[in-house]
């Protein structure tokens, strides 16, 4: 299976009221950057067989943009399993349940979905109980960033990573015009 993790986009600050930031949605450069990774995505041919969400706004917007502008016409399925309060055994359950689908996107928050992510890399991590006990995940994911992983026996292989600002020059390189500039005189 072909995972890829995404954290939400940028949803601008944290609210005070845990009940008012559940709904916080995306900003303006988190929407823009949805749009950007898709066309991204959709330029490397890349589509996803199934979309998962945590339940919050910001994420569900994130899955929505990207899945719709990368063509991905299913339900999107909405799983506490990506929640901000997840286990990392509920997500293993969660990847048993999609384990027939070949191009899984799933899409999460910080800290766990990064923490996720270090231990399919790296199995010996999963062995700590608390999530701020653990050690610091190898992997850094910012707002909006996308990780590939290859899901098979054993720990998982971490294909590619698109950080924000990489996403910004592939989409900048691939809407410029490939014609090339020549003077009329």
């Amino acid at each position: 299976m072909n995972l890829f993790i995404l954290r939400h986009a940028s949803a601008g600050t944290r609210r005070i009221n845990p009940l008012l930031d559940l709904k916080r949605p995306l900003d303006k450069d988190g929407k823009s950057h949805c749009l950007q990774l898709a066309h991204v995505l959709m330029a490397m041919k890349i589509n996803f067989d199934l979309i998962v969400s945590s339940p919050l706004k910001r994420s569900l917007q994130t899955a929505q943009l990207v899945g719709t502008e990368t063509g991905y016409e299913s339900r999107i399925l909405i799983s506490n399993a990506l929640a901000p309060t997840a286990t990392f055994d509920q997500f293993q359950r969660l990847l048993r349940e999609c384990a027939s689908h070949e191009n899984l996107l799933v899409v999460g928050h910080n800290p766990n979905i990064t923490a996720f992510l270090g231990q399919l890399i790296d199995p010996s991590v999963s062995s700590i109980s608390s999530l701020d006990d653990r050690t610091p995940s190898r992997v850094r994911l910012r707002k909006g960033s996308l990780a590939r992983l290859t899901l098979m026996r054993g720990p998982a292989t971490l294909q590619w990573l698109l950080d924000p600002r990489i996403v910004r020059s592939l989409y900048a390189t691939s809407t410029k015009s490939s014609r090339r500039k020549i003077s009329r005189k």
